[in-house]
């Protein structure tokens, strides 16, 4: 009588347990995303490397266990390392932060940037290394990067990235950054770590997201330009008085003024000049628009010619509708005398004539007629 208890029991333990490893297993390791095979391509599998993200910024980013492949064809061969974040945008921060001066844009993705054996390729929320890239044609390149872009978030990128003017703008400089971690890093790259006493003034918990880049002054001399974006207006005036203040607190920091237009604020950190600062920031692509939701129309007048054609034509075809009622009605009452007389219309014995009485003589209505 146990024996049907004991069987239902072990199937009930075995369903609690394999359910614990199915639920430690993450979505993305049960799909791989780096493709098995493509074009004459063959994968093979092989262990990611460590990222080289600080802890706390891929804890930022929202930063996921990635994979790695090698692939071969012939003799020839490479190896395809793929990140993955939680969104675009954090793949973005990720991909500028690897950014450095000299690297070549690509035609292979809209952000990919090599140098040497190495291509950097932003895919959505994933981030692709291709290393030995020299052995791999651009065509294959892109049919790579589709099989992985059929699995990414294509949501849009921060527009904030457009604001930065590209004139003179030292390529490799570029960094993205939505909190304290990336802002602080960024900041490292760029050798302006003395603003990092600002992280706590922007406000990256109230939605700030932060664009930096270096630009080149003279041969030799450069300053970088931080943009700040804000959700509101008024979140950008709140921020931009606690900037004003911190920078008002240090010395080394003083030839650095904050100005905010709507909700970017902008900063030329350590500028050359006033000169210089101001003309950066005149090339900010930065512009407020103020839409109306109420529906309009434009009014426009008729030329003039046109409405006295339309009054002639309209004046005719009166004239004409008239004259064909008349010629209708009067031919048919003419014609139904002629046919039926004094039977239909003007019948003598429903005609009255009022006569003076001048003369004894009775007027008969049909010497009318």
């Amino acid at each position: 009588m146990r024996t049907p208890y004991r069987i239902s029991r072990v199937f009930l333990l075995a369903a609690i347990f394999l359910s614990g490893v199915l639920a430690g297993v993450p979505a993305f390791a049960q799909e791989p995303v780096l493709p098995a095979k493509f074009g004459a391509w063959i994968a093979s599998p092989a262990t990611p490397p460590v990222s080289s993200l600080p802890q706390p910024l891929q804890q930022e980013l929202g930063a996921k266990a990635g994979e790695a492949s090698d692939y071969s064809n012939g003799s020839k061969t490479f190896r395809a390392v793929l990140e993955k974040f939680k969104d675009p945008s954090s793949a973005y921060a990720a991909y500028t932060g690897q950014l450095y001066v000299g690297m070549a844009p690509t035609d292979v993705r809209p952000y990919s940037a090599v140098n040497g054996e190495r291509m950097l390729l932003l895919i959505g929320n994933f981030l692709l290394y291709v290393d030995g890239v020299k052995g791999i044609s651009a065509a294959d390149l892109r049919t790579l990067a589709l099989a992985v872009q059929g699995h990414a978030n294509t949501t849009p990128l921060p527009p904030i990235r457009n604001y930065l003017p590209e004139e003179r703008l030292i390529q490799g400089t570029q960094r993205y950054a939505f909190g304290p971690a990336g802002f602080q890093a960024a900041l490292g790259t760029l050798s302006q770590g003395k603003f990092a006493l600002l992280t706590n003034s922007i406000g990256f918990s109230s939605g700030a997201e932060a664009m930096l880049a270096s630009y080149l002054i003279a041969p030799g001399k450069s300053q970088s330009l931080l943009l700040i974006e804000y959700p509101t207006p008024q979140l950008a005036e709140q921020h931009l008085r606690h900037i004003q203040a911190d920078l008002s607190r240090d010395s080394d920091l003083s030839s650095t003024n904050v100005e905010r237009k709507a909700s970017l604020l902008s900063l030329v950190l350590s500028p050359a000049n006033e000169r210089a600062a101001a003309q950066l920031r005149n090339e900010i692509n930065y512009e407020t628009q103020v839409t109306w939701n109420e529906p309009s129309h434009t009014l426009t007048d008729p030329p003039w010619l046109l409405v006295v054609r339309n009054i002639f034509l309209g004046t005719f075809a009166f004239c004409g509708l008239a004259l064909v009622l008349g010629l209708a009605f009067g031919g048919v009452r003419v014609i139904t005398k002629r046919l039926f007389p004094g039977k239909v219309f003007d019948r003598p014995e429903n005609m009255e004539v009022l006569q003076l009485g001048l003369s004894g003589k009775r007027i008969d209505p049909r010497d009318f007629y």
